[in-house]
């Protein structure tokens, strides 16, 4: 076998959109019960960083979001009539409005619920970047769990495992069939969630190298450094997908991966199809041929999120 080709993926609204080598693409279930498929080419402009720390991840959550917000704008059009889809400058509204909410959700309430709290209780030195980093962690996950409780974002986190553990069986050598993908677990070390956790306890450190400013400067401080903050969880998880067999690294990862239980749900076979259609639509016609050239595998049981990736 060649050598492993990680890919990257995101659930959307009825579906999932997967980022391969050349193209991305997004498979969803249409309200006729029929998979809709869409594929694009892939910029390029991101491997020009390729090769420079940390600039690579600021380079690559850039990319992501774009296309991000681009699958999610996608498949929710493809689930209204055509008279009640969005317009592309509502759509932009919708995402501009998205990232203020996120950076003030997690970034900027934290900053000044913890300013107030550290001043009355006089909290100071390496205990008030302590502080802020607990409250900003309390915060996303009691998000994470009060959303979780929306039948709708319930299917999202349905075909988030579905995302999952396609690309598992991808990477594992699996066969690319809905049956033969549900043997694997939902969690991932690559998933966005894992991502956003190292962000957070990544924020603890950098954060506290700024010290104690005036709360002006101390919240522009928070938000003119995400970019390092990124950068940084970039290469933490980097290193991490590529040393999974060593245990120390693998007990690093605990977190991560046990937070995605809240983000991902048991994908149907039906919600594996689409993600796997979404998959394939992204493979170069050599990596098409080695996966239809795999052989049904005996493995009992859920395979582990631990691997090749």
């Amino acid at each position: 076998m060649s050598t492993p080709r990680y890919l990257g993926g995101q659930a959307v609204v009825e579906g999932v959109m997967m980022r391969g080598e050349r193209s991305w693409a997004v498979a969803v279930r249409a309200p006729d019960g029929e998979i809709e498929l869409a594929v694009h080419d892939a910029s390029d402009w991101g491997q020009r960083w390729a090769k420079v720390p940390l600039v690579r991840g600021v380079v690559a959550l850039a990319e992501s979001l774009s296309l991000g917000f681009r699958a999610l704008a996608w498949s929710a059009d493809r689930q209204l009539p055509e008279e009640e889809r969005l317009s592309s400058r509502a759509m932009g509204w919708t995402i501009a409005g998205a990232l203020l909410f996120f950076t003030a959700l997690f970034i900027v309430v934290p900053t000044f619920i913890n300013a107030g709290i550290a001043s009355a209780l006089g909290v100071s030195g390496i205990a008030y970047h302590l502080a802020e980093g607990v409250i900003r962690l309390a915060i996303f996950l009691g998000y994470l769990a009060l959303i979780s409780l929306l039948p709708d974002i319930k299917r999202v986190f349905q075909y988030h495992g579905a995302e999952h553990k396609s690309i598992a069986a991808y990477e594992r050598d699996a066969e690319l069939t809905p049956e033969s993908a549900q043997r694997f677990t939902t969690e991932h070390v690559r998933c966005g969630t894992n991502f956003l956790l190292t962000v957070m306890v990544i924020t603890i450190v950098v954060y506290a190298l700024v010290g104690r400013p005036d709360l002006f400067w101390l919240v522009t401080s928070r938000i003119v450094l995400l970019p390092v903050v990124a950068g940084l969880a970039y290469e933490v998880i980097r290193f991490a997908a590529s040393r999974m067999d060593r245990r120390w690294v693998r007990t690093l990862m605990v977190p991560g991966l046990a937070l995605q239980r809240l983000t991902t749900r048991q994908p149907s076979l039906d919600q594996l199809e689409v993600a796997i259609a979404s998959l394939r639509a992204v493979l170069t016609p050599e990596q098409l041929a080695e996966v239809d050239a795999r052989v049904p595998q005996r493995v009992p049981g859920p395979q582990p999120a631990f691997g090749s990736a």
